[in-house]
């Protein structure tokens, strides 16, 4: 960071929150509204924070690796804006014109990390190139797309507002890690913008070309950086839509007829996608996930000092030892560490998290009973789809991560979707543990004349 970003963070910051209070109307109501000012403003904490930590506790780190990259892409903007828009929609290919910067970045061929220092230096351009002004784009970028995931939220189960915005806006490790200047960051915008395209496109069609047009470019930005997000999301996404559409089914033969066809197309879908969108793709290729699974492993458990190392079990990179160690890689994205585990601040916020979540959970199935709490998962499609997918992803980053450093960054996507799950499952356990007094049904009732007044 330098001495211009002191100067410059506080007006820029009183430019997003005038464009912040000018449009909350549109985008919020009667209870909503409230949530909209201070969600946003844990997203600048954890975007000024996030390049802070990484400063002065860890004394460098990925954030300033693309700002470095940034800097010289804004180099070029300065020498021609020529040379720097071709650096801008470069994809790694020798340009005479743009070779001189070219060679200065490490990152200049690497797909994803380069997406990212894109992104990072376009906005850039706005703001004369400012570490700490860049990450607060990125998390305006951030907070848009989980703005619309908590509508999408809202739209399906209403009444549980006030935890649903707990659940999307103030869980510590999200705000933090998914804020600054990182790819963390715009994965979790563009997750938000996928979750609500699909839904107000595909499940409850509702302004259907915007929501598309949002969720196709969630898609893309996830497919550019991190797309074993967008292969997690498919396959439950997929069984959503069958459990939707086969509620308006009245034929109970041809809804048994039909899952299992819905179940087989969302796995046909996911391998296509995992072999096909990821071909020759050194991070992601199907061919080569599972030996880098088993080295990443190896290398985190083996090599790590810092006692945060955790091991979930011996596995030798194929998809049988993957399947073996699920239940731990679950446990451990899930439920870990345990407050015993913390060695640092940040892994005490997440041990904290991981508390919340070993509570909500067990207290949730001990209250309902076990029986109960998955005849209601399976009813309800929209905690199918949560739970699925938190599991599959748990699974891919648990096996992957080998500490918990890494694990607690790249566990944030799905956080909210388990956390939320839990507590539209806790209203629903209540109702069904109590008949509702007419008072609570007019208060609810109440409750969704606001929320239509807008979204």
């Amino acid at each position: 960071m330098e001495l211009k970003d002191l100067f410059l963070t506080p007006f820029y910051l009183a430019i997003f929150y005038g464009i912040a209070f000018a449009v909350r109307k549109r985008f919020t109501n009667a209870l909503t509204k409230k949530y909209f000012i201070p969600a946003l403003s844990v997203k600048f904490v954890g975007a000024i924070g996030l390049g802070l930590i990484y400063q002065f506790y860890y004394g460098g780190g990925d954030t300033f690796n693309y700002f470095n990259h940034v800097k010289t892409v804004y180099s070029a903007f300065t020498d021609s804006p020529i040379i720097g828009i071709k650096l801008l929609l470069s994809h790694g290919e020798y340009d005479p014109e743009t070779n001189k910067y070219a060679v200065m970045m490490e990152w200049y061929r690497a797909p994803t990390e380069f997406f990212v220092i894109k992104v990072a230096s376009f906005f850039a351009l706005f703001c004369f190139n400012t570490y700490t002004v860049i990450g607060l784009f990125f998390a305006i970028t951030s907070f848009s797309g989980m703005w619309a995931m908590y509508l999408t939220f809202l739209r399906i189960f209403p009444l549980a507002y006030k935890k649903l915005a707990i659940a999307v806006f103030f869980l510590p490790s999200v705000f933090f890690w998914g804020s600054g200047l990182m790819k963390d960051s715009i994965c979790m915008g563009a997750l938000g913008w996928v979750f609500y395209g699909f839904y107000n496109a595909i499940i409850r069609p509702r302004g259907i070309f915007t929501a598309a047009l949002l969720g196709a470019i969630g898609a893309y930005i996830i497919a550019s950086v991190k797309i074993y997000i967008l292969l997690s999301f498919l396959p439950p996404a997929l069984f959503w839509v069958f459990n939707e559409y086969s509620q308006k089914i009245k034929s109970a033969a041809l809804r048994v007829i039909l899952k299992p066809l819905f179940i087989v197309l969302g796995l046909i879908v996911g391998a296509f996608g995992a072999t096909k969108l990821t071909a020759g793709d050194e991070k992601y290729d199907i061919d080569k996930i599972g030996e880098r699974s088993k080295i990443n492993n190896y290398y985190l458990t083996q090599q790590v000092v810092s006692g945060s190392a955790y091991n979930i079990g011996e596995f030798d990179g194929s998809a049988s030892s993957i399947v073996k160690v699920a239940p731990q890689a679950i446990v451990v994205s899930l439920y870990r560490p345990f407050l015993f585990e913390a060695r640092n601040p940040v892994m005490l916020l997440s041990a904290l998290e991981a508390t919340l979540f070993i509570y909500l959970t067990v207290s949730l199935f001990y209250k309902t009973g076990l029986l109960k709490s998955f005849r209601l998962i399976a009813a309800e499609p929209i905690l199918t789809f949560c739970f699925i997918f938190s599991l599959i992803f748990a699974i891919g980053v648990g096996v992957n991560s080998g500490n918990f450093g890494t694990l607690v960054r790249y566990k944030i996507p799905l956080m909210p979707f388990y956390l939320g799950a839990l507590y539209i499952m806790q209203h629903k356990a209540q109702a069904m543990r109590k008949k509702p007094a007419r008072a609570i049904q007019l208060k609810s009732s109440k409750k969704l004349r606001q929320f239509a007044v807008t979204e």
